[in-house]
């Protein structure tokens, strides 16, 4: 058995879901299970959405309620000819159970919200995406993740319960499989569900971890995530000129670059398969045939400089009021306001008198840090940007540095980060 994810800009609109069939028939003759994201951008205007709600900015949030509805409907309408479909019925309950859900007073909690509501993006795209491989006569069954992936009540963060997973996904898709005329099982990737069967979801980019969930609880054969580059990259091509594939790398360097922020595969993805060996494909959906990269049990032989970009940083600087060392117990008040406002830390830095830290800016980094100041001299600065070069050299440092001034440099024997305040061009 093979699990395929499908990334958003692979099942973004009408044509791009039929390619993705495309190649969903030529593996058809074996079990498949099918991990579906998002269409195209609609994560982005979910949590739009959800924070307009959350605000209670009515206008705003039904406005986007009606880009999201609209969207999606286009994308029926042009996939299936016959307009008495159960899919049409099955999109406008789906659409219905939102806009109740949105007619309901907020809670206080904001991230809750936004996985009851960030969720839709995933269940709308499934669902078409299992009626149109029904339609064009590949037997598929739709599954809810929300029943299958379990996690604790953590919300946009949630931490799977591995044997309460692994129960429910053996027992309820095995099932599918065991019915000869189910050969495909589609579900959504980056949703779960708690033991209230309340949604959470699993990280931003979280698909791919999902994808690793169900191969881990299935043995499966192989993961391969299908995107629209050819391969594993030494950098992204959107952001660095004259990319280079990496045709295999082993788990352990893949772990590092996905640690450090390289944008092909989520943090969470690896470790499941490299405890039972399942070999990670990253291929191409525009050449489906070509032969993409490959992560599995190799040796670590790669020295081709790889490039990661983090935008939108934030280099926060603390000090001790009383102008005393910085000790275990500043550093212990620092990562609890950190955790609190579930800030990540790309990089950290400590020196005798100050503790710098290298995070991304969210909505509640103006929270952070006023909870800081009360207790420490804070210094900050937004809009930075945060380089790492996994098998530096020369060229490649020179390459980065040139980029801004360099407020903050870390290095070790492979790794090299800068945070850099770009200069004008």
């Amino acid at each position: 058995m093979k699990v395929f994810k499908f990334g958003g800009a692979s099942v973004k609109d009408a044509a791009n879901i039929k390619n993705m069939a495309a190649i969903v028939k030529a593996y058809s003759t074996e079990p498949l299970l099918v991990v579906v994201s998002a269409m195209g951008k609609t994560t982005n205007l979910l949590e739009k959405l959800a924070k307009a709600y959350y605000d209670g900015e009515e206008t705003v949030y039904k406005e986007l309620f009606s880009q999201l509805k609209n969207q999606h409907r286009v994308v029926i309408e042009d996939l299936f000819e016959d307009k008495r479909h159960a899919v049409f019925s099955d999109f406008e309950n789906l659409m219905e159970e939102l806009q109740d859900s949105l007619q309901e007073p907020s809670s206080e909690n904001f991230d809750y919200e936004y996985d009851q509501i960030v969720s839709y993006g995933e269940l709308l795209s499934s669902k078409i995406v299992a009626a149109y491989l029904n339609y064009i006569g590949l037997a598929s069954s739709w599954m809810d993740a929300r029943r299958l992936v379990r996690t604790n009540n953590v919300y946009r963060e949630g931490t799977v319960d591995w044997d309460a997973t692994l129960s429910k996904i053996q027992r309820k898709v095995m099932v599918n499989y065991a019915d000869e005329k189910w050969k495909i099982v589609v579900t959504q990737g980056f949703i779960g569900g708690t033991s209230e069967g309340l949604t959470t979801t699993l990280g931003r980019e979280g698909s791919d971890f999902s994808a690793a969930i169900f191969a881990f609880s299935l043995n499966a054969e192989s993961v391969t995530i299908w995107k629209d580059v050819e391969g594993l990259l030494n950098a992204d091509p959107k952001q660095f000129a004259n990319t280079v594939k990496l045709d295999k790398i082993s788990y352990q360097e893949a772990i590092e670059l996905a640690y450090y922020g390289a944008s092909i595969i989520h943090p969470k993805t690896l470790k499941p398969l490299q405890n039972k060996n399942i070999p990670l494909y990253v291929k191409s959906f525009v050449h489906p045939s070509a032969e993409g990269s490959i992560i599995g049990s190799f040796a670590k032989n790669t020295k081709v400089p790889c490039y990661i970009c983090k935008q939108s940083q934030v280099l926060i600087s603390i000090m001790p009021k009383d102008f005393s060392f910085i000790a275990e117990e500043n550093l212990s008040t620092i990562f609890a306001l950190v955790a609190h406002f579930g800030v990540k830390i790309n990089l950290m830095q400590n020196s005798a008198i100050s503790f710098s830290i290298c995070v991304d800016d969210k909505y509640n980094m103006p929270d952070l840090i006023e909870e800081l100041q009360t207790e420490f001299f804070v210094k900050y600065n937004t809009d930075m940007e945060l380089y790492t070069i996994r098998h530096y050299d020369k060229n490649s440092i020179a390459e980065i540095t040139r980029k801004g001034e360099v407020l903050l440099e870390q290095k070790n024997r492979s790794t090299v980060q800068y945070v850099i305040r770009k200069t004008e061009q």
